[in-house]
């Protein structure tokens, strides 16, 4: 479940006359592509003591996290206002968003590898032409999803509604239109940040985030409620809030790199695109761009199932991946720093601090994930008041969210697990576990659950996915704990 939200995918280029123990932290790029590639603090990240090396590096990207999650849910908040009906039109849009940020973020992974990598060389003339023919991509692919924003929303929305007499089709068209038709805003805005996180500008990056977030805020009850002047637009209105925010967060992050990051020089005079370079990024970043466009296949798949027991089922749907990221998300932001830090330690061949902050890791983890777990148990009516729940959708929503909320008890090892299967060389192992989890388990037990069981048993596929997870994933550990963890020698503490 929680790939979706979040993949973090390493690249390690064994680089010549740079030190190995510092490279190995160098390549970390999450879904957002935060790498650590300016990792000035080599002595720190050997000798100070784990639990404050961990949290002085974790606490911007849980911050940043933390606003990505404020605005992902700020939408639908607002646009529940209105209707169900427009809760659930948005919902159905969650797949073809995903592929976007599949699509930018993935590319952001390829392009940190590289900026890295020639920033490590100090080859700045590398580092230009990656920067520039980064941008050229970013342009390209806001092109496409603006051909694809005018062509393939109908037929994806009719696929799930059935008919364009529905409220739902109508909605969902005019704010998913405009979503994918002017997406050079969350393009532009990616690019951007990856240009400023890939020299280690992370705060700069959260800012630019900010930006776009209470942007964003501010613009969605303006725009859809026609507030202060301005004409009510409905669920259109929530879109283009949306739009503003990123363009606003694209802006904020391109001053901020003219700026402030003058490790890169931005500079299209004489450009030829080096087909080398692009050809690069895409073997680097392709990969995680799969691994976000399962998360697409999957969410896709579980709506075609539940709207075939009501739109209401839907919407529930939808609003529990927004309240999810609240607890995911930070927890994701401390992964985003805990990867290098393991990476130091392995090619320092430092095991006990190795050890100490997998086991950190976990606590921090297990903490976060208790806490989203009471809340789903607890409250749940508190938690879909958030969306003006009716009193079906509370019906369908109390016991969905409880069932459901069971696999944040297993959730917290699986991250962990593949923070350190990507931390130490594995990545194929998150990619198997990814795999396994949403298209080989989740989706057939979805489907054979509503066949057998109907809607409440649907809810069940979840937490059966996970403790499949969970099996994998110790498995998985316990086999890199006996070959690469348990050779090392102790190191300091």
């Amino acid at each position: 479940m929680f790939d979706i939200l979040y993949y973090r995918c390493y690249i390690f280029i064994g680089l010549k006359g740079i030190d190995k123990t510092r490279a190995i932290g160098s390549y970390f790029v999450d879904k957002r592509g935060i790498s650590m590639s300016e990792v000035k603090t080599e002595n720190k990240m050997g000798v100070m003591p784990v639990p404050q090396l961990v949290f002085n590096m974790a606490l911007p990207m849980m911050i940043s996290m933390l606003v990505q999650a404020l605005y992902n849910i700020v939408d639908s908040i607002f646009v529940a206002k209105l209707s169900e009906d427009a809760l659930t039109a948005v919902s159905l849009a969650f797949p073809l968003q995903t592929l976007i940020i599949a699509v930018a973020a993935g590319t952001g992974v390829g392009v940190n590898a590289m900026l890295s990598k020639a920033l490590g060389e100090k080859n700045f003339k590398k580092v230009n032409d990656t920067a520039c023919n980064a941008i050229v991509l970013y342009i390209v692919s806001a092109l496409v999803f603006f051909v694809l924003g005018q062509t393939i929303v109908k037929p994806f929305y009719l696929s799930q509604v059935k008919t364009t007499d529905s409220t739902i089709y109508t909605m969902g068209v005019d704010y998913l239109s405009l979503v994918m038709t002017i997406s050079i805003g969350i393009f532009m805005q990616i690019c951007f940040e990856r240009l400023l996180v890939s020299t280690g500008k992370t705060a700069h990056a959260m800012a630019s985030q900010l930006v776009g977030a209470v942007t964003n805020i501010i613009l969605d009850p303006i725009f859809i409620f026609g507030l202060l002047g301005a004409p009510a637009m409905g669920v259109k209105g929530a879109a283009l809030a949306t739009i503003i925010g990123q363009i606003a967060s694209a802006i904020t992050s391109l001053t901020l790199n003219l700026k402030c990051n003058h490790e890169i020089k931005i500079s299209f005079k004489g450009y030829k695109p080096n087909w080398r370079v692009i050809g690069t990024i895409y073997k680097v970043g392709f990969p995680s761009i799969i691994m976000q466009s399962i998360g697409s296949v999957m969410t896709y798949t579980m709506n075609m199932i539940l709207i075939g027991f009501s739109s209401t089922a839907t919407a529930v749907f939808g609003s529990y991946f927004k309240l999810q990221s609240f607890f995911f998300m930070p927890l994701f932001g401390m992964n985003g720093a805990v990867t290098p830090i393991i990476a130091y330690s392995y090619g320092a061949q430092q095991r006990k601090r190795m050890i100490k902050t997998i086991k950190l890791s976990m606590g921090v983890a297990l903490g976060l994930m208790l806490f989203g777990f009471t809340w789903f148990e607890a409250a749940p009516q508190t938690l879909l008041a958030m969306f003006d729940a009716s009193e079906d959708m509370m019906a369908i929503g109390c016991p969905a969210l409880r069932i459901i909320g069971i696999h944040f008890l297993v959730a917290w090892f699986c991250i962990i697990a593949g923070t350190v299967f990507q931390a130490l060389g594995r990545a194929n192992y998150s990619l198997v576990v990814s795999v396994m989890r949403q298209l080989v388990v989740l989706l057939p037990a979805a489907y054979i659950l509503s066949k057998i069981g109907g809607l409440n048993a649907v809810w069940w596929a979840f937490p059966i996915a996970e403790i499949m997870s969970f099996i994998v994933s110790l498995t998985c550990l316990i086999k890199i704990y006996n070959e690469i963890i348990k050779p090392l020698p102790e190191g300091r503490d």
